[in-house]
């Protein structure tokens, strides 16, 4: 097996990243527009955390910042620390440094992340060599074993086969063999199993959980998918706007739904999902979800950036939005152990959540 064990990681107790106040302008036609608000979260070694929200909510832009991968003209504010050192501010070559390194990230789409007129052998194998400065020789023989050990078959045979000739899951793990290489800290997996069938996904998932336990890595792992956050993070963080809205431990997250975009994100999920585990008769889940009415939706749309609105950026599509929500961007307020809630009318939907005949 291939040594990837992480180097130099803080002592257990300390956090590997700790992000204080994040924000992210980016430019517009219209001038600059704030992308991401004030998000404050910390990453231990062995945790994992997920990012939840709608497309544009800020998800992606925070994991960028972290390993210092902004779009061009973005400007990031606050503070991101590694080990204690502040990644903001640093210049691109001790970044370049740092990213494969230390922190890694599986992308969303492997065929964009992987490079078509390239090997993949090469492409798993190249960061050994950048950041390690190992051989040739031993650089393939790692990359061979480390391909191996995620799942790709007869890995010494197709060592030197392109991206194309393999199949969506079987590039998705090349590129998860790619950010282990050198054996990060932290692993960021943006969207890892999208477009991937069911069953690919949960050996993609489990390779990824497995892989974080084993070598005592953070994970940060961004899904659209309630399903796959509950089920692979410890703590996590709601985003809408650009704002984290809502954050705290899994299971309590998921027991106290307290800001109303979590709410109205839950009651729009497929229902049959929170019944997987009841007895679904003959006919299965699709027609247990089939009897269930339809699927409720949040109100509006999500807004461009330059038009969020001046305080909550829920402001406007909840219903209970009053004029005070407008006032400013609301401090988060604890609701439970480590669970807290950006909202100043958290009791009023409490007491309507509890009121006969609402959503669950």
């Amino acid at each position: 097996m291939v040594d990837v064990r992480p180097s130099s990681l803080p002592d257990r107790g300390d956090p590997l990243i700790d992000v204080r106040g994040l924000t992210v302008d980016l430019p517009t036609q219209r001038g600059p527009a704030r992308a991401v608000h004030e998000a404050s979260f910390t990453l231990a070694r062995g945790e994992a955390i997920g990012l939840v929200g709608e497309s544009g909510c800020g998800k992606s832009l925070t994991a960028m910042a972290l390993m210092g991968l902004l779009p061009e003209g973005a400007r990031a504010g606050g503070s991101v620390r590694f080990g204690g050192t502040e990644l903001l501010g640093q210049p691109d070559d001790a970044l370049a440094r740092l990213r494969g390194r230390r922190i890694a990230m599986v992308f969303q789409e492997p065929m964009t992340a992987l490079n078509p007129v390239h090997t993949i052998g090469a492409q798993v194998a190249e960061p050994m060599r950048r950041h390690l400065g190992l051989p040739r020789a031993e650089a393939r023989a790692r990359a061979v074993a480390l391909l191996e050990r995620v799942g790709i078959p007869q890995a010494a045979r197709r060592f030197d086969a392109y991206p194309h000739q393999f199949s969506g899951g079987q590039r998705q793990r090349i590129t998860i063999a790619m950010a282990l290489a050198c054996g990060p800290d932290v692993l960021i997996a943006d969207e890892p199993t999208t477009a991937l069938d069911v069953t690919v996904q949960r050996q993609i998932l489990d390779l990824i959980a497995e892989l974080v336990d084993e070598r005592g890595m953070g994970l940060v792992l961004i899904s659209h998918d309630l399903g796959v956050i509950a089920q692979n993070v410890d703590r996590l963080l709601v985003m809408y706007g650009g704002s984290v809205v809502e954050s705290g431990p899994t299971a309590e997250v998921f027991a106290r739904r307290a800001h109303p975009y979590t709410r109205g994100l839950f009651a729009a999920r497929p229902q049959w999902l929170e019944d997987e585990n009841d007895d679904a008769g003959d006919d299965g889940p699709q027609a247990r979800g089939a009897a269930r009415s339809r699927l409720p939706t949040i109100a509006g749309t999500v807004p461009d950036i330059a038009d969020l609105p001046p305080g909550c950026p829920f402001a406007g599509r909840c219903a209970f939005t009053v004029p005070e929500c407008d006032a400013g961007l609301p401090e988060p307020v604890a609701v439970g152990p480590g669970h807290q809630a950006r909202c100043i009318r958290l009791d009023d939907v409490a007491a309507a959540a509890a009121a006969p005949g609402a959503p669950a």
